[in-house]
């Protein structure tokens, strides 16, 4: 049996520190290349969070090529029995685009430490400075394309009933007054939730507890398709993280994200200027 068998999506790092020595556990740092040097939860390996997105503009947050995954989970070991540990030092956005990796890839068996780095040196627990080294070459892997919305799927989902598109970016974004592609504005339906207002400021950047009647009262149902984007499909790694932790069915991340949609000639979009 795993010694992660019967832990939530969603951990404690008091969950993590006694199975930090377990076989089968990868333990993911997802914060800079400096702060992992200054200092990491032992054991982890350090991925580089622009290795998580294509990087390529309109839309860099689309996903990486098949090559360059099956290059960065080579590196990280990545086998059918791995439990997948993941954490930020931002409160859970490129931790979460993680997660959505792992869900495209077909992995499952996944946690991500509330509050990532933030609650782990709040509760003086120990640090490292060794570096893991790459475990070996590419592995081979199926992507799939559950987890992802693309473009197009979400246009021929536009005004239905059953589909909630949550846009985790800043409200004058959302508004159009700031505006960072060709168009301003936001996806026609859609309902803005500032991605670090689900996180609890006086709790290490933990997610916060009244997130289920928050989504509810925005029309987040569980019933409901959720996709979720921002520019990139980074912050909106956290709200993706966060549907996924409360047990969400349908849940999609929209990779292309508002730098695409923005900037694509054919997709409607809501402001307050219309």
């Amino acid at each position: 049996m795993s010694d992660f068998s019967g832990l939530p999506l969603v951990i404690e790092p008091s969950d993590l520190l006694p199975r930090l020595a377990a076989r089968e556990l990868i333990l993911v740092d997802l914060t800079s290349s400096a702060r992992y040097t200054e200092g990491h939860i032992p054991g982890a390996r350090f991925v580089d969070p622009k290795r998580t997105q294509l990087g390529q503009p309109p839309a860099p947050g689309l996903l990486p090529s098949q090559a360059d995954l099956e290059k960065l989970f080579g590196e990280l070991g990545h086998n059918k029995d791995a439990v997948y540990v993941v954490y930020d030092d931002e409160g859970g956005g490129w931790a979460g685009r993680f997660i959505w990796l792992l869900d495209v890839i077909g992995h499952s068996r996944y946690h991500y430490v509330d509050g990532g780095l933030k609650s782990w040196l709040a509760e003086a627990l120990p640090l490292s400075t060794e570096v893991a080294p790459p475990v070996g070459g590419p592995v081979a892997l199926t992507l799939h394309d559950e987890p992802t919305a693309t473009r197009e799927y979400l246009q021929s989902r536009l005004g239905a009933t059953d589909l909630a598109i949550w846009d985790a970016r800043g409200p004058l974004e959302f508004s159009g007054e700031k505006v960072l592609a060709a168009k301003g504005g936001h996806i026609p339906g859609a309902v803005n939730f500032e991605w670090t207002a689900g996180m609890d400021q006086a709790r290490n950047l933990r997610i916060r507890t009244d997130m289920p009647q928050i989504l509810e009262q925005l029309g987040i149902s569980k019933d409901k398709e959720v996709i979720t984007h921002c520019q990139t499909h980074h912050r909106s790694g956290f709200t993706y993280l966060v549907a996924k932790a409360l047990g969400y069915p349908r849940v999609k991340g929209y990779a292309g994200s508002w730098g695409e949609w923005g900037n694509h000639p054919d997709t409607p979009v809501e402001n307050q200027g219309l």
